[in-house]
């Protein structure tokens, strides 16, 4: 049984996530440009983000089946490649419409990506599974935070066609990463090693689990479509807005640093009942502060929300060790997709009622993953992730 994490591997996963989330960081950071342009209300602008949300979502479970039953290598290098040509497209599109339609097909790419990749970084982990998932993790927090600091110039430079440069990374990635495909395709067991787990799957945790994540998901995205809008609305400019979605974003990376290893020491569960007790103040420290102490709040939502991604993804593929690629998909795609309802839904109470009054909601929802956070059982570790991988 393999102990430690290979590097070389992990270094070509993460940075795959990172190109593809890129990708994802870079749309909110357009928002208040499609607004400016198209003259959208918030639901509207909203709109773009569950566009990418579903067409991410729906289909990562069928991914994750897919890459248990197939394997699908190939996955990895063609999503890195579709999110950026994606996300490049919708920047320059004539037309709203034409906007949600290539923010989909990014969305498929990013779809297409994320089981495959997680997958692959579970077996690459061996035993260190939460802290190869963080790096894994990590690579895609900064890749979505580099979004909006690569963004925001390029159109304020260049205008949104501009963005049309957002592929460039996307593409450079992909063909890393084909040329990489027999390396890391080595770290699949094969089907007369792989170690089959004894252990049976625990739907009824796994769906407990999944109710933290859509909650998270619902604060989360509601930040990220909002903290450049709000700030806007406050006065201040478009780059400011979205200087303060970077920082979150990159907070969160360096949270993602210490959650893995401290996951796989003191466990899953108590990490995560930690971050998530800390996100609804911070999301109300911000609102109702602002200036730097609000700044200092909106990092540490950053590092109590994104930390945590890794360490939910570890224990979904350990309730349900069966189906990795499918526990994979669903956690990722459920967090993401609900994620994006719940954005256009705080879209709608921000033009109803009032923007704050929409943030405020989005700390409501992190106090409800607390409480289902609370119910959690513990996870263990499942053997098949770890089995030795087959390395030439």
């Amino acid at each position: 049984m393999r102990a430690e994490l290979d590097k070389r591997a992990m270094a070509a996963l993460s940075s795959g996530h990172c190109a593809t989330d890129f990708a994802n960081g870079a749309l909110p950071a357009l928002l208040p440009f499609f607004v400016e342009k198209f003259d959208l209300s918030y639901t509207l602008a909203a709109a773009a983000v569950l566009a990418s949300a579903v067409s991410s979502s729906i289909v990562q479970p069928l991914f994750g089946l897919w890459s248990d039953r197939r394997g699908a290598i190939w996955l990895l290098p063609g999503g890195v490649a579709l999110a950026g040509i994606g996300i490049a497209l919708a920047s320059a599109a004539p037309t709203y419409p034409l906007v949600l339609l290539f923010v989909v097909v990014s969305g498929l790419g990013v779809a297409a990506f994320h089981p495959e990749g997680s997958k692959f970084a579970a077996f690459a982990g061996g035993r260190r599974r939460a802290s190869a998932m963080s790096l894994f993790s990590i690579g895609g927090n900064f890749g979505f935070a580099l979004g909006p600091i690569a963004a925001t110039p390029l159109v304020l430079a260049f205008g949104l066609n501009g963005g049309l440069l957002l592929a460039v990374p996307g593409l450079a990635v992909a063909v890393a990463l084909l040329l990489l495909a027999p390396f890391l395709g080595s770290f699949a067991p094969e089907r007369g090693r792989q170690v089959e787990t004894d252990e049976p799957d625990r739907v009824g945790a796994l769906l407990l689990l999944l109710g933290v994540i859509a909650f998270r998901s619902v604060a989360w995205f509601g930040l990220i479509t909002f903290v450049p809008l709000w700030e806007v609305s406050l006065g201040h400019s478009k780059a400011h807005g979205n200087h303060l979605l970077s920082l979150m974003l990159l907070a969160g990376g360096l949270g993602t640093l210490a959650a893995g290893p401290l996951a796989d020491r003191f466990g899953r569960r108590p990490v995560l009942l930690a971050s998530t007790a800390a996100t609804a103040p911070l999301i109300l420290v911000f609102v109702l502060v602002g200036g730097v102490p609000g700044a200092i709040a909106l990092a540490g939502v950053g590092i109590s929300v994104i930390a945590t991604f890794g360490v939910t993804m570890v224990m979904s593929q350990e309730y349900l060790p069966r189906h990795i690629g499918v526990a994979s998909g669903l956690s990722i795609g459920l967090s993401i997709g609900l994620g994006g309802v719940g954005a256009v839904a705080l879209g709608a109470v921000a033009d109803s009622i009032d923007l704050r009054v929409a943030l405020y909601a989005a700390a409501g929802s992190a106090l409800a993953a607390l409480a289902l956070t609370a119910l959690l059982p513990s996870s263990r570790p499942s053997r098949r992730l770890a089995a030795e991988p087959v390395v030439p």
